[in-house]
Parts: structure tokens; sequence; C-alpha cells
């Protein structure tokens, strides 16, 4: 990472650099500090927001968002935590398009550790780091609300991609409906704690988005931007990677759902997870991997 990239700028309230959007916060920040290149600030910028503890599936939907913004030149917009954060600004800076993080501690800190590579990605793609704290701050409660509205009001779009029903995720969701910001909800399972809140923004009227190509349209008609196709990910396969698309489960449930011996099951579930379709979380049960959510090549073929 060069030299620049770490420099520190502070951008009062008032000053020319200051971001528009945020002016229509009921209380913009009188202080903003950051590094990399704060013209990133100013958009077209989409948020992409989920759980810390997020599911393949909530990662690779993270992903997927972050990508597609990417493609249409739109910056990333996160909170750079573990899980669905850190998942789309790598995407974006993988996708040659550039990331900013909204910290809730001083730019100058990386929070949580985990975070260190989106960070070093961010400012070393042309991205940036901003901060309300001051330099040096830790992580406090208060800070992240705030840090939230800022996320917001830094994007055009919200995409809420895995949340449960009380989360920071759903906070900022709130504030970008306060500011009029569109809310594009990406939909899980109804048996998915993981997904209750992004589904209930469908229910009371967050933008649906079902798959890649209709984010394509949204964006097209938000960003005017022009779409771009891209491949189908290929996602066919046997009733046990269809049926863990539905819920991530273990093997005993998974067994009672397809009407299967819970050994046979097992081999079943071992054979999938050696070549990359299936993996164990920590609890127990079994989920797709990102891979196969994606379709990458190599995974998605000759599904058991």
């Amino acid at each position: 990472m060069g030299g620049s990239a770490r420099t520190g700028w502070e951008i009062s309230l008032g000053d020319e650099a200051y971001p528009r959007s945020l002016l229509e916060l009921e209380r913009p920040p009188e202080e903003l500090r950051g590094l990399g290149d704060p013209g990133a600030l100013s958009g077209p910028c989409l948020a992409v927001v989920g759980a810390r503890r997020a599911t393949p599936y909530g990662l690779a939907v993270a992903e997927m968002a972050a990508r597609v913004a990417a493609r249409h030149g739109i910056t990333v917009v996160s909170g750079g935590a573990m899980g669905c954060d850190r998942a789309a600004g790598l995407a974006a800076v993988a996708a040659g398009g550039r990331s900013v993080i909204v910290s809730g501690c001083g730019a100058d800190v990386v929070y949580p550790t985990s975070s260190q590579d989106v960070f070093e990605a961010t400012l070393s793609s042309g991205g940036a780091v901003l901060s309300l704290e001051r330099w040096g701050a830790g992580p406090r409660r208060w800070a992240f609300p705030k840090r939230n509205s800022v996320i917001a009001a830094l994007s055009q779009v919200l995409v809420v991609t895995e949340a449960g029903l009380r989360s920071g995720t759903m906070s900022t969701a709130e504030a970008a409906v306060e500011l009029g910001r569109a809310v594009y909800a990406i939909p899980g399972s109804i048996f998915s704690p993981a997904s209750s809140g992004t589904n209930r923004l469908a229910a009371e009227g967050a933008r649906i988005i079902p798959d890649e190509r209709s984010l394509e349209i949204a964006l097209s008609l938000d960003f005017d931007a022009v779409p771009m196709a891209g491949p189908t990910p290929d996602r066919s396969g046997g009733p046990v990677a269809t049926a863990l698309l539905a819920s991530p489960s273990r093997p005993d449930e998974l067994a009672a759902r397809l009407g299967e011996d819970v050994l046979t099951l097992l081999r079943t579930l071992t054979d999938l997870e050696a070549r990359g379709i299936v993996e164990r979380l920590p609890d127990g049960r079994y989920s797709p991997t990102r891979a196969y959510l994606m379709g990458q090549n190599g995974v998605s073929q000759r599904f058991g």
C-alpha cells in the first residue's frame, strides 16, 4: 500500500469536500476523519449490509451484490465488520471496483482485527475508510448507530443480504427508509432466523431481488447504468444439495425430510463436502458452500 493511502484527512461540515449526501441527515456529522481517497465518498455508492455471523448463503449474496455493483462502476459501502461486510468489500475490490468502509472506531483502527484484509484492500484500490470518531478511538456501542446512519446516507441504494429481526443491519435499513433511499432485500429461507429480518423488509415493501439478473436491472434503473449480462450460475444438483439450499440442516433433520437412512445420508454429505459442495457449520448443520451458491466452475458439476 502506498504511503498516500495511509495519510489521514479531516473534513468539516461546510467544507467543499464534505459529501452532500450526508447533509440529508437530521444532524450531519461536524467532523469526518478518514484514510484513502475522500473522493470515493461522493458516489455513486451502494451499501451492502448483512449479518456478522453470516451463513454461506449470506456471504455469497453479499459477494454477488458487490460484484454487480463494481461492474457498474458503483462504489460499495459497508461497515467493515466480519461476515457480509467483509465479503462485500473484498468482492468489490476483486471485481475491479472500490470500497468505502464506515468504521465505528477511529479511521486508523482496524476493528475487528479479522477485517485487516478488507481494510488493506479498500485503501490499496482507491477507496476510503471513514470515521466520525477521533483518531485512535476503540469500539464503543453508542458509536455504531451513528455509523449505520452514515452508511445509509452515503448510499443511493441499500442492499440487505441477510439479517435477523433485531440487528444493526435492520437499524441501517430503517435509517435508509427515513432518508428516502431505495432498499433492496434479498430473500432467504423462511425457516432461517438469519433471514427473518430480510424477509420482513421484503414483506414491508423493500424491492425484492430474487436473482443476479434482477439486481442488474434494478441498478440500471436506480443508477442509470447499463446492465451487463453475465453467466448464469449452474446450481443443478441432487436432492440433498437442493434440500440444503432451502435451509441449512442437521443430518437427522435432513434424513427425515428426504426419507433417507441417516447413515446413507451421512455418506452422501461426506462426499459432497469432499467435493466442495457442502460444508459443516459450527452448530452441526450442513449448508451449501459459497462456491456452490455462486455456481463456480469446478464445483457445480456432477452433483450427487
